[in-house]
């Protein structure tokens, strides 16, 4: 019985130990990283256009900026002229590099 609650007890901890870990190396590696949200109305008669151009756009800021380092775009459920896109940047200084490429003044 004792013997039951040691090994619990060393698990929990384990356990502890690890989620502390990981939640240090997170904030660590990410401290100079920056987030943007941008919610977009696009007018329903260009949705299919806004959706290429918007995918032609992610996919040369992934494929050629180091700097970007996760782009997510949703449509709404309810309303699919609603978008939401989440930008994750290096730094400040990547994001405005990012805004100065022609893909990104192309979209």
């Amino acid at each position: 019985m004792k013997l039951c609650r040691i090994q619990r007890a060393i698990s929990v901890l384990l356990m502890t130990g690890i989620l502390v870990t990981i939640a240090f190396t997170s904030n660590a590696q990410s401290s100079n990283r920056m987030y943007r949200i941008a919610k977009i109305k696009v007018d329903v008669n260009q949705l299919s256009a806004y959706k290429v151009a918007l995918q032609e756009q992610m996919n040369a800021a992934i494929k050629l900026e180091p700097g970007v380092l996760s782009y997510t775009a949703v449509a709404d459920k309810k309303d699919a002229t609603q978008i939401t896109i989440l930008e994750v940047y290096a730094s400040q200084e990547a994001y405005q590099s990012h805004i100065l490429t022609p893909h990104f003044k192309k979209y």
